[in-house]
């Protein structure tokens, strides 16, 4: 495992001979070679890899039991000289029964013999014919096998550098309760799974669906090798299916139906899985289960510095097309949901909202309006006041005056110049002043302005901000800060973008969807200072505090994983490495890290507002900490990087 936590595993699927066992064993060694040049620390191969998994009733053949356990020995002192741990397949008699086993192999020894505990007897499967089930063996054995002594049995995990890992074998992942579930309470991170999973039409979505899913229940990885080309086509067909998932991920993949030889790598980040199971505290026992015997593998350091991982540089934001669409839909309507309820309880049918014509304001107003005609109310109830100020520009003041009056609610400017220079000359502050001073009072005359006309319609004011502004800070105090209930508050700024875009392209009036297409094109700005001499905006938010895509994958990492600022800027350098470089990512990374902390106090009063997502800095639930803690550890780390 390395410094920020990955830990690189393989599944490998290697060309098979059925019932050549010397043939099987070179490319197995031959394929752990190339894991191991790679820094793989453990890689899986199909279950009966050894001997092929079609070899019927040959297995019972004593011949080929003795060259199964002869090629066991050279796999082994292979693992030795190549400085890897593998997992591999081949039946093994013990005592007058015959068993489906996964060795596993390292520093030249046969580390244990964990053997399938549930067999299968129906469809293609027929197991029952020749293996007996190891569910006998709960307790380890000694036994003799290829040249030496070892346990055999179904209670053991291992550990490669301090990284626990459990085994199970094909059908004991389609159980009512796998194994893997006790190997994960009992410590495990890692589950590798040795199959000969046949092809059938449907069974790929089956079963890729299944291993994300058992990762996801475990909160851990799963390492799925199945047979593939050289298995008897006799009467099935093996695909070579090969997944690793982590926490219902999949981070690869193998290609099906392929005559070549697959090994698939990825990085398993176990820092994450570790964090995971702290936070949702679901590993205690509570109950009597099987104790886990715990084997420490030696093999040798050939961790590799590059990660084999896809670093998403967008967390809050689903790739494809159509996830994107459905979060969309499903976060708009939970803002929806509670707003709803909000409304309902305190009998209020009237909403008042600042329109300024940037992305937030004008999100709120959608839910707003959604809200309302599912509630039935009329739209007017809905106040839109635009407040134009020193910096407002005529591109975002049009777009306002569009969507307020095209939507159907209620339209009301009120300009804030005069009152804000009627401020300025009773505080004392000069005319040219334009320091904080200057910024937050047109921010708190805005925020007065709409509780104000709140009272009057007997309403309640809706805020704007949302979650990427409260983790940095960028709300005035008592001003944009404040309202009586926020609905973007745990909706980041990436992905506000996105969430205005999809309405724009599901908008059927056409000025509505020219204007919130424009609001998305529109620099990010509080307008707050007067515009350029061309009459653009002249104050740019992420000109001053940083690009909300790194904040906001800085977040994401450290609320919901509790990442150092090193693996973070790490991680960062990997996700953005066509955007950024070091030093750009190091200076925002500081900026987010100081102002978090700093600005904590802004969030301990921040207004009731739904979560939508699992990052949330509600201080009822969702983030705890003192408004007064100290950032000097987290600041010393970045001064490091």
């Amino acid at each position: 495992m390395n410094k920020y936590g990955y830990f690189k595993v393989a599944a490998a699927v290697p060309s098979v001979r059925v019932a050549d066992c010397q043939y099987n064993a070179e490319h197995i060694v031959a394929m752990m070679r190339r894991a191991a040049d790679r820094g793989v620390r453990v890689v899986v191969f199909p279950e009966l890899s050894i001997t092929g998994a079609s070899c019927g009733d040959l297995l019972r053949q004593p011949l080929l039991l003795s060259a199964a356990e002869q090629a066991l020995e050279g796999i082994a002192k292979a693992s030795g000289e190549l400085g890897i741990a593998a997992i591999v397949g081949l039946p093994v008699a013990a005592g007058e029964r015959l068993f489906n086993c996964a060795a596993v192999v390292a520093d030249g020894q046969i580390a244990g013999l964990v053997p399938k505990q549930h067999i299968p007897n129906f469809g293609e499967w027929h197991d029952g014919r020749w293996f007996a089930s190891g569910a006998d063996f709960e307790q380890s054995a000694m036994a003799d096998f290829a040249g030496q002594s070892m346990n055999i049995g179904c209670d053991q995990l291992f550990v490669v550098d301090g990284v626990c890992f459990g085994v199970e074998i094909g059908t004991d992942l389609q159980v009512a309760t796998p194994p893997s579930v006790q190997m994960a309470q009992h410590g495990a991170k890692i589950i590798f799974n040795l199959s000969s999973e046949a092809e059938m039409v449907g069974k790929y979505g089956y079963l890729s669906g299944l291993v994300c899913e058992q990762s996801s229940r475990i909160v851990g990885a799963y390492v799925y090798a199945s047979s593939g080309f050289g298995e008897s086509t006799t009467d099935l067909a093996y695909a070579g299916n090969a997944f690793v998932a982590e926490n219902g991920y999949m981070l690869a993949y193998s290609e099906r139906f392929s005559m070549e030889e697959q090994l698939i790598v990825a990085d398993v980040d176990v820092e994450l899985l570790l964090a995971e199971r702290q936070s949702r505290n679901t590993f205690d026992m509570g109950y009597d289960v099987r104790k886990f015997a715990l084997t420490n593998l030696d093999v040798a350091s050939n961790a590799s510095a590059s990660v084999d991982r896809y670093i998403d540089p967008m967390p809050f934001v689903p790739e494809e097309s159509q996830s994107l669409s459905v979060r969309c839909e499903e976060v708009f309507s939970m803002q929806t949901f509670g707003l709803a309820k909000r409304l309902k309880h305190t009998s209020c049918k009237s909403a008042v909202i600042g329109i300024s014509g940037g992305l937030d304001s004008t999100l709120a107003l959608l839910v707003a309006v959604r809200t309302f005609d599912m509630l039935g109310y009329d739209r007017s109830g809905i106040v839109g006041v635009t407040m134009p100020g020193f910096g407002t520009t005529d591109r975002t003041y049009q777009n306002a005056v569009t969507l307020i009056k095209e939507l159907g609610v209620t339209f009301k400017e009120i300009p804030i110049a005069a009152a804000c220079r009627q401020h300025f000359a009773d505080i004392g502050l000069p005319e040219g002043d334009h320091s904080v001073t200057y910024e937050n009072a047109q921010a708190r005359e805005r925020t007065q302005i709409l509780m104000d006309v709140a009272n009057m319609t007997g309403g309640m004011v809706i805020g704007t901000g949302d979650l990427s502004e409260l983790a940095l800070g960028w709300a005035t105090y008592n001003g944009d800060q404040m309202s009586m209930y926020g609905v973007n508050g745990s909706v980041p700024k990436t992905l506000v973008r996105h969430l205005v875009t999809w309405a724009a392209n599901n908008e059927s009036n056409p000025l509505v969807a020219r204007a919130l297409h424009d609001v998305v094109a529109t620099p990010v700005s509080p307008e707050l200072l007067p515009a350029d001499e061309k009459g653009d905006i002249a104050q740019k938010t992420e000109d001053l505090v940083g690009p909300y895509e790194l904040h906001d994958f800085f977040l994401y990492n450290f609320v919901r994983h509790g990442f150092s600022p090193a693996k973070i800027f790490f991680m960062a350098q990997q996700a953005f490495v066509e955007s950024y470089d070091d030093e750009t990512i190091k200076k925002w990374l500081k900026t987010f890290f100081r102002r978090f902390f700093a600005q904590q106090f802004k969030r301990s009063a921040m207004p009731d507002g739904v979560k939508v997502g699992s990052v949330s800095l509600s201080p009822r639930g969702d983030w705890m900490m003192p408004s007064d803690a100290s950032s000097a550890v987290w600041l010393a780390e970045c001064e490091k990087l």
